[in-house]
């Protein structure tokens, strides 16, 4: 059974390395959380490395830049890897092809440095999908014409940020991954930039053994996240153990954002077939 904790300090003696999720365990898009801030840092300063492993679809820069704007310390991570990281590692296999960027003109620093030639649906090479083009008034249900001329010509799509929904402050906005899985669903060719899919954990643990001078066994590493299908499949696809968050995105399903029901959390693994290490409603030492 999943052991339900509110201490951070009685797991991490138990690894060496966490890939710690960003948006719904450090902060929320408007402030930090500052005991899970706290929580890392400890960590880092009793031997262990932090990286933090995100589903934002722009380079890591800009997103080490957001971060210092929440007042998230810099002591609270060693290095990042970014869904737009491995975006950027897609595109820069397809030199020459012209790309019709489906999301907001916030996420246009995942292009940086490349020579690109956009197009719109009906002419372009390939689709790279950040989100909605107003994440504040529109669902996925609106992108179906779209999507469906993008069909008809059997453009493959790059997902630069498989979450479906994520929180900003107290509301809940859909992600690229909403408008990707729609996609799928209509017979088109995605791939997945970020969790739960291995390139990104690939890339996060390369930069910890980088760090560490080593590479560290999957039981001496800990995934840290509030997103079942992002966070705890990604995990248990790579073999490592998981501390799920409850107070995020399930907070709804989980009976509130301070105490998670205990029926509530089975129910919601249940269909996973496996657990988590442990559960936790927010991350604190």
């Amino acid at each position: 059974m999943t052991v339900l904790t509110d201490r951070f300090s009685t797991l991490a003696p138990q690894y060496d390395v966490v890939l710690s999720d960003v948006w719904g365990v450090i902060h929320n898009g408007v402030a930090a959380f500052a005991p899970a801030c706290d929580a890392l840092v400890r960590f880092r300063q009793a031997g262990g490395t932090v990286i933090l492993i995100t589903n934002a679809p722009r380079p890591g820069e800009s997103v080490i830049r957001q971060l210092d704007r929440l007042q998230v310390p810099h002591e609270v991570y060693d290095g990042l890897a970014t869904s737009g990281d491995v975006t950027r590692g897609v595109i820069a296999q397809r030199p020459g092809q012209s790309i019709f960027h489906l999301g907001p003109d916030r996420d246009h620093s995942i292009f940086a440095g490349f020579d690109i030639r956009f197009a719109d649906a009906e002419t372009a090479d390939y689709v790279v999908c950040s989100g909605l083009f107003n994440d504040e008034t529109e669902t996925p249900d609106d992108y179906r014409d779209m999507l469906a001329v993008m069909r008809r010509r059997n453009l493959f799509m790059v997902c630069g940020n498989p979450d479906v929904v994520v929180e900003r402050g107290t509301d809940m906005i859909y992600c690229a991954g909403a408008i990707a899985d729609l996609y799928k669903s209509m017979g088109g060719e995605v791939l997945y930039a970020g969790k739960p899919y291995a390139p990104i954990y690939d890339m996060s643990l390369a930069k910890a053994a980088s760090v560490r001078k080593q590479t560290t066994p999957r039981p001496r590493v800990l995934a840290i996240g509030d997103s079942v299908r992002t966070d705890f499949r990604g995990a248990l696809k790579q073999g490592i153990d998981c501390l799920f968050v409850t107070s995020g995105i399930h907070s709804g399903e989980l009976g509130g954002r301070d105490i998670p029901d205990a029926d509530a959390v089975r129910k919601i693994f249940a269909e996973t077939g496996a657990e988590p290490k442990a559960v936790t409603h927010r991350l604190a030492w």
